[in-house]
């Protein structure tokens, strides 16, 4: 599978069931970002990376939302809901050497009940199909590069605020 076959993937809503620690299964989907959902996203990438850029001195209220805006792709990018609600978001974007998942943000909310888990598992499987590796960069002492790693991704290089990963194809989760 190519990377236009990846992205054609992406604009298929996808439905998916996660388990959290309760038992009672969370209902997900994802869609294909549109343009009206740059700010929507922009907040939610503000309240989900605050604490970390605080405790690293990076946080700044206005470029953490203006990055955010002049990166945004909506050809690449995917809205997860729950519920039908707006959870968060993902970026899996091609690359000459396999693909770049960035933007990987959810509600706070919902953190820790299997739907990032099971958003990035549907990813990885898609990505394995073409035997390309997937690659991203995550704040240092994130507890999401601990999910990542979960998922096979190991570190390629870190320096004081970022740490870039790699996920070799059909690497197992553990």
């Amino acid at each position: 599978m190519d990377a236009s076959a990846v992205a054609d993937e992406r604009h298929r809503p996808e439905r998916q069931a996660s388990r959290p620690e309760s038992g009672a299964p969370l209902d997900w989907e994802m869609r294909p970002a549109e343009m009206a959902d740059v700010e929507t996203i922009a907040e939610l990438r503000a309240t989900v990376l605050r604490d970390d850029l605080e405790r690293l001195g990076r946080f700044d209220e206005h470029r953490v939302r203006q990055r955010l805006r002049d990166s945004f792709s909506s050809r690449h990018t995917s809205v997860i809901t729950v519920g039908g609600a707006f959870a968060g978001c993902v970026t899996l974007r091609p690359a000459d050497d396999g693909h770049w998942l960035e933007h990987f943000y959810l509600a706070p909310e919902l953190q820790g009940q299997g739907v990032g888990s099971a958003v990035l598992r549907s990813l990885l499987d898609r990505t394995d199909a073409e035997d390309a590796p997937v690659r991203l960069i995550v704040l240092r002492g994130s507890a999401a590069q601990r999910l990542y790693e979960r998922h096979g991704f190991t570190v390629e290089h870190a320096d004081p605020i970022d740490v870039s990963m790699v996920r070799r194809p059909g690497t197992p989760a553990r």
